[in-house]
């Protein structure tokens, strides 16, 4: 009767058993980091201090060719110098983040004489508040590549 009653439990816990072997959880791909690649690694780093005030991180080369910012919670950017011409960016092509106060962003873009634009085409002088009510404008960083900051109402 033992015997049975081994066999009986071992093949109720067996289906189970192969299944959470056999559907390993499946995690889908998460974003880890971006990549720019800059003429001049302490002017873009300057760039990425004062206009974002990004927090830097630390960079595992130490090879005075990186230099590496935290862009959220296990995401960041990546500035890696280099670069020996400067490239067409489009501006459909850009980086986004958000800000908890726009207005004081684009009070510091204008104390600092960063040229921007209140929408992605047309004349970018209207300013641009998406159909969910979220205000944007575009930048450029000293590289050429597109920076679109957005308030955090989304």
């Amino acid at each position: 009767m033992k015997k049975i009653v081994l066999v009986l439990s071992f093949a109720c816990f067996l289906p189970s058993l192969l299944l959470c072997q056999s559907s390993p959880s499946k995690r889908r791909p998460e974003f880890d980091h971006a990549a720019v690649y800059v003429r001049d690694l302490v002017k873009s780093a300057d760039f990425y201090d004062k206009v974002l005030e990004l927090e830097r991180i630390p960079e595992p080369f130490h090879d005075g060719r990186h230099i590496w910012y935290r862009i959220g919670v296990h995401d960041q950017l990546h500035v890696i110098s280099g670069a020996t011409t400067a490239r067409d960016n489009d501006i459909d092509v850009h980086l986004a983040f958000r800000v908890t106060t726009f207005s004081d962003l684009v009070t510091r873009l204008d104390q600092l004489g960063i040229p921007y634009r209140k929408s992605i085409h047309g004349d970018g002088k209207t300013a641009s508040i998406r159909p969910d009510g979220v205000h944007q404008v575009y930048f450029q960083d000293p590289d050429g590549y597109w920076i679109e900051v957005n308030d955090d109402k989304f």
